[in-house]
């Protein structure tokens, strides 16, 4: 594989890794900002990009970041990520959490699953399964059997000043 294969495969997982005119981006300023990554290494085979060890793809305020990512783009045009181990999604005001995720630009959705926490400030959602729409900011979340089936949280009411 020639340097300037491996880095347009680079280029297009990094072009997947967040969408590009969705609302949630555009709160966080994200959209139009450079994307950059970083890897202990990486490889590019077919239509399909892999980092690994300390793999991270930013994109303004938002991180991706996890023990290795892989990309694959689609005639579509769509892409399909995985992360795996030591997932982290994180954006101006919510951090996800878990041990495997999958983020499809089809749908802007990332299905986390493992032992997933989701936080916003102090609040706090675990489960073992979590569908969060990038683009919506809106989440499903499931449990699982090591939780007995059940999810759990702790939410901080908002301060009105009194």
């Amino acid at each position: 594989m020639t340097k300037t294969a491996f880095l347009a495969g680079l280029a297009a997982l990094t072009l997947i890794a967040f969408p590009g005119s969705g609302d949630a981006q555009s709160r966080g300023g994200s959209a139009d900002a450079p994307i950059s990554f970083g890897a202990n290494s990486g490889e590019y085979a077919g239509d399909t990009v892999t980092l690994r060890g300390a793999a991270e793809l930013t994109q303004g305020q938002n991180r991706f970041r996890a023990d290795q990512i892989s990309g694959l783009n689609t005639r579509g045009g769509d892409s399909r990520i995985e992360a795996r181990g030591n997932v982290y999604f994180v954006t101006p005001t919510q951090t996800i959490k878990g041990d495997n995720a999958v983020y499809t630009t089809a749908n802007d959705q990332i299905v986390v699953t493992g032992d997933v926490i989701l936080t916003q400030g102090q609040n706090v959602l675990t489960g073992s399964r979590l569908t969060y729409n990038v683009r919506t900011e809106s989440a499903r979340i499931e449990g699982g059997s090591g939780q007995g089936g059940r999810i759990r949280g702790v939410f901080y009411p908002q301060s009105n000043g009194n």
